[in-house]
């Protein structure tokens, strides 16, 4: 990673999210509360900027665009052109093929997690962490919690074969997930 000035490394940031604002336009998250989708990009960020205690910008602008060719038809050609050979990198090593069904998407989330990069695993967690965020706080009326239940275990899967990159990401994935299943809990009774 190249040294950055502070104002290039406020640019890069602010031009990261403008870029994941305009290509998740009109997307929502599929909670109750149907939030702005680029809600989970910025908490995303914030999570990855505050668990690398701000030291890592390019991770950040990572983060912004963690989904956006995996939910629009952005291309890592265009990531790569706009923000640079890291950045298109990462956002590749956190990308789902869409082209696959979910079950094997999440068996190959699951099987590479220990195989990415370290910064792409920082990324990976707070992807989690945001999703069962959404997921204990405003769920999805088509996902029962048995539902909600087993993907706070196969992400839990996820971060345990991430472990060892954040250790203060690390500790809030494990409070959201715990937290999360004592909502579940009181939900059901």
């Amino acid at each position: 990673m190249s040294e950055r000035t502070q104002d290039e490394t406020v640019v890069l940031v602010a031009e990261a999210f403008d870029f994941a604002c305009r290509h998740h336009t009109n997307q929502r998250r599929k909670g109750r509360r149907e939030d702005p989708y680029v809600n989970h990009l910025a908490e995303v960020a914030r999570l990855v900027a505050r668990g690398t205690a701000g030291r890592d910008p390019v991770l950040v602008a990572a983060a912004l665009l963690h989904d956006v060719v995996e939910d629009t038809d952005v291309t890592e050609a265009e990531i790569e052109q706009a923000f640079g050979e890291d950045v298109a990198r990462l956002v590749m090593e956190v990308t789902d093929d869409r082209s696959l069904p979910q079950a094997q998407r999440r068996e190959r989330q699951m099987e590479q997690a220990a195989r990415i990069s370290p910064r792409a695993r920082i990324i990976r967690i707070a992807d989690k962490i945001s999703n069962m965020n959404d997921l204990s706080q405003s769920p999805s009326s088509e996902w029962p919690d048995e539902t909600v239940k087993a993907y706070f275990n196969w992400a839990r899967e996820v971060v345990d074969r991430c472990r060892g990159v954040c250790p203060r990401l690390e500790a809030e994935f494990d409070t959201t997930y715990g937290e999360g299943l004592v909502r579940l809990r009181r939900r059901a009774s």
